[in-house]
């Protein structure tokens, strides 16, 4: 079934939701005008239209695999790969002066939903290496970031990120890789490393893994932990490829979905690596990396959401099953559309889609009034939202892409049909760079170091729309402001509690509760602009009505704290 990536959405969303005006107002980004946001959006929207969506089925049939230490992609991926590389995409967001085109994050958040919808294996791709490139131009020396930074834009080179170990998963601190100086500056790197996406290929050019590694004598934990850059092959000061690297794929991952995407066991015997940033900073460094990956991330699990939204669309406006409501009505479609409980359920995918996609966006634009501007209040604002962008984001495509089996019915658990895929390749968002526990924690902990500060400037300006709503749609401003209310007195719960286990039991809660309250501030933004009276306007009045509610079930398990949960015994837990 065919895709359309959501042009006019984002058009929308940019001019009158999320405030996109202030970043092409700053001297920074002044290049982003409307006819170039408009001909980027139109532009990357036809390269996943006509050249990633046709491959999304067969990178799901016809999966990465390894042969003879070779890994091989999907067939046709290598061509799709070449089209965005032609098209300069990876470079949107990058530094000018290494050769992108220094644009906004903002925008590069409709590439990467763009791409996911349309095939999230070859999508994964260009994240990495974006996040890369982010990371070498905080942290890497003088020397690195011209050899590597113009040949990872270019998506001549791509990147990797090579953090997790068989006995180091979220904590990272466990790892055992460790890398030895040796006499020339480099150091040798050696350790196994799992869960590699695109680790290998055979695009050609370079791979260029970050390895997170251990020098000798180093501290324990996160504090003795390094970076470093270990490329597939060693090249020369000009960037001529010369001798592998002492490094091979050791096996691929059997996943669940995403088989188009080359997960890969890495071994490093010796790898000859350069150090990123100073010893033992390591983590810092990554983190650069890690935080532009949570925000893709979560446009990963918003680009799969609208995706799944638009599969179930055109098989229920298809289906025919009994006598609807509708039967012969004007508007009526004769199919499963006219049910109530599929139009209930294609009304959630639709809102919900909305809400988390305008979170993300926001994030984006908090990201770089913060770069434009160096406002220590937008950096707060920025960091505050990303772990909302990237749970509720992937949580929000979880939802979405099961809603849309249930649509398919007993269809939707036939492969053929596509629904199940958009399911089982989401999956596996919540739980990388982070899972959304761990983002719910950061949240209530290092995101609230301020006093609640910026969680408290966000929900001012909540209160600030329904006060606006109250004019027009009295009842939808009403409900929000109230809901605003019991989310401020949740995060003054939070704030209140000195013990962080008291804030780490009710931390998912929490943060899907304040993802509620924060969607139906955006969708009354988007009623608003459509002056109280439209489409629009309808389906805010679903999501306020409808779905806003589970805020108060979330805010109030939020704020149990933990005595609770530790009254079970684990032989009560485990019984």
């Amino acid at each position: 079934m065919p895709y359309r990536s959501p042009v006019s959405e984002y058009k929308f969303v940019l001019d009158h939701v999320v405030g996109f005006g202030d970043v092409a107002a700053t001297e920074t980004y002044a290049e982003a005008t409307p006819d170039t946001v408009d001909a980027i959006l139109s532009e990357v929207g036809k390269l996943a239209d006509e050249v990633f969506a046709p491959l999304n089925r067969s990178g799901d049939i016809d999966p990465a695999r390894l042969e003879n230490g070779v890994v091989r992609t999907s067939k046709g991926f290598a061509d799709g790969y070449a089209a965005l590389v032609e098209g300069g995409w990876l470079g949107l967001a990058a530094p000018a002066e290494h050769g992108g085109m220094g644009l906004p994050q903002t925008l590069n958040c409709a590439v990467n939903d763009f791409l996911s919808a349309s095939c999230l294996s070859l999508g994964l791709n260009p994240l990495l290496t974006q996040g890369q490139i982010e990371a070498l131009q905080h942290h890497a020396p003088d020397w690195m970031k011209e050899l590597y930074l113009p040949r990872l834009i270019s998506g001549e080179w791509t990147g990797t990120m090579n953090l997790t170990e068989p006995q180091a998963g979220s904590d990272v601190g466990a790892l055992t890789t460790r890398a030895v100086a040796q006499d020339d500056g480099t150091y040798a790197v050696t350790g196994q490393k799992i869960y590699i996406s695109w680790g290998d290929h055979d695009f050609g050019g370079n791979v260029c893994h970050l390895v997170l590694a251990r020098l000798p004598e180093a501290p324990a934990g996160t504090r003795g932990i390094s970076l470093f850059m270990v490329p597939k092959y060693i090249p020369d000061a000009d960037g001529n490829l010369g001798d592998p690297n002492s490094l091979r794929v050791v096996s691929l991952e059997h996943k669940m979905g995403l088989h188009g995407s080359p997960t890969c066991v890495m071994q490093f015997d010796g790898a000859t690596g350069w150090l990123v940033g100073e010893e033992n900073k390591g983590m810092a460094a990554m983190f650069t990396m890690m935080n532009n990956a949570r925000l893709g991330v979560g446009m990963q699990g918003i680009g799969i959401a609208e995706g799944a939204l638009q599969h179930a669309i055109v098989y229920a406006l298809e289906r025919k099953q009994g006598r609807t409501p509708l039967e012969g009505a004007e508007g009526g479609t004769g199919t499963i559309l006219d049910h109530a409980d599929v139009r209930r359920m294609i009304a959630t995918m639709r809102a919900d889609t909305f809400a988390a996609r305008s979170i993300a966006l926001a994030c984006g634009v908090a990201i770089d009034m913060a770069a434009a501007t160096g406002d220590a209040a937008w950096k707060a604002r920025a960091a505050f939202l990303t772990p909302i962008a990237k749970g509720f984001g992937t949580d929000t495509g979880m939802r979405v892409s099961e809603m849309g089996v249930q649509v398919h019915g007993g269809m939707g658990y036939v492969e053929e049909t596509g629904a199940a895929q958009y399911s089982r390749d989401v999956r596996v968002t919540a739980i990388y760079e982070g899972t959304n526990g761990i983002q719910a924690m950061d949240m209530v902990a290092r995101k609230m170091m301020d006093g609640g500060d910026a969680a408290n400037a966000l929900i001012d300006e909540i209160s600030a729309t329904a006060e606006k709503a109250r004019a027009d749609l009295p009842e939808l401003g009403e409900s929000l402001w109230e809901a605003a209310e019991t989310l401020r007195e949740a995060t003054e719960w939070m704030v209140s509690r000195g013990e962080l286990n008291e804030r780490f039991a009710g931390a998912v809660p929490y943060l899907t509760g304040f993802a509620r309250v924060l969607g139906a501030h955006f969708h009354l933004r988007a009623a608003l602009a459509e002056g109280g009276d439209g489409p629009r306007t309808r389906l805010a009045r679903f999501y306020v009505n409808r779905l806003l509610p589970e805020h108060v079930g979330h805010l109030a398990h939020a704020t149990c704290g933990a005595g609770d949960l530790y009254a079970l015994t684990t032989e009560e837990l485990t019984a």
